[in-house]
């Protein structure tokens, strides 16, 4: 009788337990906005979910459905090419761009097949996280050639999905008091849609506890990462969060991944940190956090991969 590799088996502590509580979930927020002070409550909202969840669902969020459609489609289609296709199109060594069966989370091999694509082409990136390193590296996307439409397809879908995504840091930075356009740079969001088998688990701060997020046809689950929770310096809260394994049925999901430059310094905003609420983090190198962190999504390490926490000031741990 077949067994489950070990690579893919989770430590015994992050297995999920009988005990997941059934709850309404999280935040669902309406981006339609009407009348009088209409974006102070949306930002007023988003800033309640990602103070007290680091995560939300949005609706009426202004990315056409029909395009939502069509680029679940062309994904679906390629994911169900045969392996020795999809390989054509494979990640290496030197362009983590492409096709991939391998990632890991947290030293565990993912049971997942990925397409990594950039929204920026080229992208600029360390050659390497060594902090004396000064190579900057250019990557640029592998496209499959089939489906034909795969390329241009992907590209309007993020397109209009980046579009939501500047929305959402605009009135995120209105719930820090920081103002309109105060950072337009990439604001370390994930914007995720996901189909209806479900299976993302957060853990709720207040108990531990594992919470199901209910699908929604054609919401968007936002989930604040880790950037976002430097610069807020605590405020906000980049949520721990899982995806559980359906027996039965196959999860589909596009998650676009909303990240600050490479040269971009991390740490807490100057407007959020006074004598009562002094730093809790030191600066670090966007970049070369990326590229540690993405090094050991492919690979087993030692030790567990590059965290935020690294960077907590002494006063704060």
């Amino acid at each position: 009788m077949g067994g489950i590799d070990q690579a893919f088996v989770q430590e015994p502590e992050q297995r999920p337990k009988p005990s997941t509580i059934e709850v309404d979930g999280i935040p669902v927020i309406d981006m339609s906005v009407s009348g009088t002070g209409g974006i102070e409550k949306l930002a007023s909202e988003i800033g309640n979910a990602c103070r007290k969840w680091g995560f939300f669902q949005v609706i009426n969020h202004g990315v056409p459905l029909e395009l939502r459609q069509r680029v679940e489609k062309v994904a679906k289609a390629f994911f169900d090419l045969p392996i020795e296709e999809k390989r054509k199109a494979k990640r290496d060594d030197l362009n983590f761009t492409g096709y991939h069966d391998e990632e890991h989370t947290k030293n565990v091999r993912d049971w997942k097949e990925v397409f990594d694509m950039l929204i920026e082409d080229p992208t600029f990136l360390p050659a390497s996280p060594d902090p004396d390193d000064e190579e900057i590296r250019t990557y640029s996307n592998k496209w499959p050639e089939n489906p034909p439409e795969f390329r241009e397809t992907c590209q309007e879908y993020c397109r209009e999905v980046e579009k939501l995504a500047f929305k959402l840091l605009e009135l995120i930075s209105l719930s820090l008091a920081l103002g309109v356009g105060r950072h337009r740079d990439g604001g370390a969001l994930t914007v995720l849609a996901q189909d209806d088998v479900g299976g993302l688990q957060i853990r709720r701060q207040s108990d531990g506890e594992w919470i199901p997020i209910k699908p929604i046809p054609n919401a968007y689950i936002i989930n604040i990462a880790d950037a976002l929770q430097v610069w807020s310096n605590d405020l906000y809260v980049s949520a721990e969060h899982r995806v559980v394994v359906n027996s039965e049925q196959e999860r589909f999901s596009i998650p676009l991944f909303f990240f600050p430059s490479h040269y971009v310094k991390v740490e807490p905003l100057e407007e959020l940190v006074n004598e009562q609420n002094p730093a809790k983090y030191k600066e670090y190198s966007w970049g070369k956090y990326y590229i540690n962190r993405t090094g050991s999504n492919y690979k087993k390490l030692e030790a567990e991969n590059l965290q935020i926490d690294h960077f907590k000031t002494p006063e704060s741990k």
